[in-house]
């Protein structure tokens, strides 16, 4: 099989694992987006759990103020009837007395009555109130649950489609390249991106400038190559037509000298080929001053002859 042809390959199973993955994200997410919805609920439910609690208590309260009342009335207007009938004195001072304790507790209890009948209706209001919103906030998440469930079977119906056709597209590259798939999956995961072209000798993926001989590799294009920054699978792309191959324009892209002392990923295994850059003659740098080494002089004779050159004025002027 072609280079270009496993390239392209990856490329259209690129396109198909990034909308499998944005789905599956989407669908672990849309549960999530009722959970407000359906806290509230269960805040409001507790909330009027309470409120009917505390209006139980003030209607039994009214209950038994409204009876203490109609006793006390009942009392005052038997004291009153029964002042017609009284003929000592003593007898009608005392019960003279008896009505006018009952009148002001009967003044007493209708207060407390009416401040009570009040906060009585005031939670009844708040009751109602509150058995409307939880009902509105109900139907609105009942609505939100067949709305997400329907979206959700419309995610799962195309993740089946989506892996119809990565399984048609994985078939077309032999078993040589199943662990390229494999890695290839977990880089997309990552990144978005799983594969990328190599242009003017720098990774489209992570920017970073590539040494020579592993750029002339990519572009060769005899196997598979991933870069050794980003772990990105690479293939070489032309650049545009006047456009000359130019690795001078270092301003926004990095080099093998910003990764010195880092550790590569879990995919630097497949650079270990290209270990060898920075010795030699392809595309290194360990031989660039030898000429420097056959030099006759050394720092010493340098200092020494400087200082006979400083001598000799003197020398003169004696």
């Amino acid at each position: 099989m072609e280079m270009t042809e496993v390239f392209d390959s990856l490329k259209s199973l690129q396109g198909v694992l990034v909308e499998k993955y944005e789905l599956e994200k989407l669908i672990d997410d849309a549960p999530k987006q009722l959970v407000y919805l359906k806290e509230l609920v269960e805040s409001l439910k507790k909330q009027y759990i309470e409120k009917n609690s505390e209006y139980e208590e003030v209607k039994a309260k009214v209950d038994g103020l409204t009876e203490e009342l109609n006793k006390t009335v009942e009392e005052r207007e038997k004291c009153e009837r029964d002042m017609d009938n009284v003929t000592a004195h003593r007898e009608y001072e005392a019960l003279e007395k008896h009505i006018t304790e009952a009148s002001e507790r009967e003044k007493l209890l209708r207060d407390e009555l009416r401040g009570e009948q009040d906060k009585l209706t005031s939670l009844s209001n708040t009751l109602k109130d509150s058995e409307m919103f939880i009902d509105s906030q109900k139907a609105e998440l009942d609505a939100m649950n067949s709305k997400m469930t329907e979206t959700v079977n419309g995610y799962n119906d195309r993740l089946s489609e989506l892996s119809k056709v990565e399984g048609e597209i994985s078939e077309t590259l032999d078993e040589s390249y199943q662990e390229t798939i494999h890695k290839f999956h977990s880089i997309i995961r990552r990144n978005r991106e799983g594969i990328v072209a190599v242009k003017n000798g720098v990774c489209m993926g992570c920017h970073m400038i590539l040494p020579a001989q592993f750029a002339n590799e990519v572009r060769e294009g005899e196997s598979i190559k991933f870069c050794p920054y980003c772990s990105r699978i690479l293939f070489y792309e032309e650049v545009e037509d006047g456009e000359a191959e130019d690795y001078s324009d270092l301003d926004e892209t990095g080099s093998l000298a910003d990764f010195a002392g880092d550790d590569l990923d879990d995919f630097g295994e497949e650079s270990d080929s290209d270990s060898d850059f920075g010795s030699g003659d392809d595309g290194t740098f360990g031989d660039e001053f030898d000429g420097d080494k056959g030099s006759d002089l050394d720092d010493g004779d340098m200092v020494d002859e400087e200082a006979d050159d400083s001598e000799e004025p003197g020398a003169d002027e004696l």
